[in-house]
């Protein structure tokens, strides 16, 4: 609300920033350039974020496409994105008006960082936040862990995705400089990762490029049901599961894992996110906003794109959404792509001594492994907070009865 007074004392004639898409931030924008033009101010705003605006890419009838395969093909029929540019050779303080000076801010001074107390440590050691840390993020990824990403991405007991959605959410690098750094140690050879690799990583920017598109054209997408017909739909209230989920506390180790990697580190293996928004949605029929809602105050890349496209999509209720019968088990999912519980015993220290057979399903264990392990299921670890076949048949009859209502 100050700025426009803070530009027009310091005799500004020029304003520029970066566009954001969401409904609040595009309701604000457009009222402060209307104050600023009024006083004279220049007004420009840019694509910083994204390979496309959300509004350019069209279907053939002129409208938003629903569906990602062809909203995807049509953004590669369009031709590689242009290279971002380079930075400015010189941008400082010193450029500013004498009056902006004054109130110019350094990192350090916005004091963003917790102190009492400092609950982020797990962060800390987690992410280098910035240019810098965003670049070598990027330089590692493409060093070590391209080759192989079409099918290691699923596996999160290895360092096989690029974490960089941490960077691309605060604007610490752009799709475009990733896209460009990918493709060119392909054509120059200096990268491990194959064509197919390199493809599959792009239609996971891709989907991020998808989810702005789906939220542009539905400002209300975190709260609001992209198919209404889940307006109807009979969600079950399990305070006692919800909370149990949050802690990572369900009984169900690979889901407990993944819960407890958010809260140290901010941050969750994608594969992981998919089970535990099932499970949490399916299993415990919970309503699908508040994972969406714990998932924004706690994830490092909360993006009010992907993260309320995503749930939806988990959820059935999104565009281009899994089928509503697909429920994911979090056991066999857990022996499919944490086949030694290397990820389990990491963020589930209590689990650490039972063997692989059982360790993404301990209540099978029998007594003498459980007590070889020191778990006492029910004290040091809960047991499951539901059946799964329960869970899954009360998942299945509720949406059923929404399919015929």
């Amino acid at each position: 609300e100050r700025l426009p007074d803070i530009v027009d004392g310091a005799d500004v004639g020029y304003v520029a920033w970066g566009r954001r898409y969401d409904g609040a931030a595009i309701a604000l924008y457009k009222a402060l350039k209307a104050k600023l033009t009024e006083t004279g101010v220049e007004v420009e705003s840019f694509n910083v974020n994204l390979l496309n605006e959300p509004w350019q890419v069209k279907t053939r009838a002129d409208g938003p496409f629903k569906v990602f395969t062809p909203y995807w093909r049509a953004v590669r029929e369009g031709g590689e994105p242009s290279a971002p540019l380079p930075a400015p050779a010189r941008l400082s303080k010193a450029t500013l008006p004498a009056a902006l000076r004054k109130q110019a801010l350094t990192i350090a001074d916005l004091a963003l960082e917790p102190t009492a107390p400092d609950w982020a440590s797990g962060l800390r050691d987690a992410w280098m936040p910035g240019e810098d840390g965003a670049q070598d993020r990027l330089g590692t990824f493409l060093d070590e862990g391209i080759a192989g990403y079409r099918e290691g991405r699923d596996r999160p007991d290895k360092l096989s995705t690029s974490r960089l959605s941490p960077h691309l959410r605060f604007g610490e690098i752009s799709p475009r400089q990733i896209w460009h750094a990918t493709r060119g140690t392909l054509e120059t050879g200096e990268t491990p990762g194959s064509a197919a690799d390199i493809e599959k990583f792009f239609s996971e920017i891709g989907w991020r490029e998808f989810s702005y598109h789906l939220l542009f054209h539905n400002p209300d997408l975190a709260s609001v049901n992209y198919d209404r017909r889940f307006d109807a739909m009979a969600w079950a209230t399990d305070e006692a599961g919800l909370k149990a989920w949050r802690k990572g506390l369900t009984g169900y180790p690979i889901v407990d894992a993944g819960l407890r990697e958010l809260w140290q580190t901010g941050w969750m293996h994608n594969r992981v996110r998919m089970i535990t928004a099932s499970f949490l949605i399916k299993h415990l029929l919970t309503d699908w906003r508040a994972g969406e809602t714990w998932f924004w105050d706690t994830l490092v890349d909360a993006d009010p794109a992907n993260n309320p496209a995503s749930w939806q999509w988990v959820a059935g209720s999104g565009a281009d959404a899994a089928p509503y019968f697909r429920i994911f088990n979090p056991v066999t999912q857990g022996e499919k792509f944490d086949p030694k519980g290397d990820y389990v015993r990491r963020f589930v220290p209590e689990l650490a001594e039972l063997g692989d057979r059982f360790i993404h399903r301990p209540w099978d264990a029998p007594a003498s492994e459980l007590k070889q392990a020191g778990i006492v299921l029910g004290q040091n670890y809960p047991k499951p907070v539901v059946a799964l076949d329960f869970g899954r048949r009360r998942a299945l009859d509720a949406f059923a009865a929404l399919r015929s209502e």
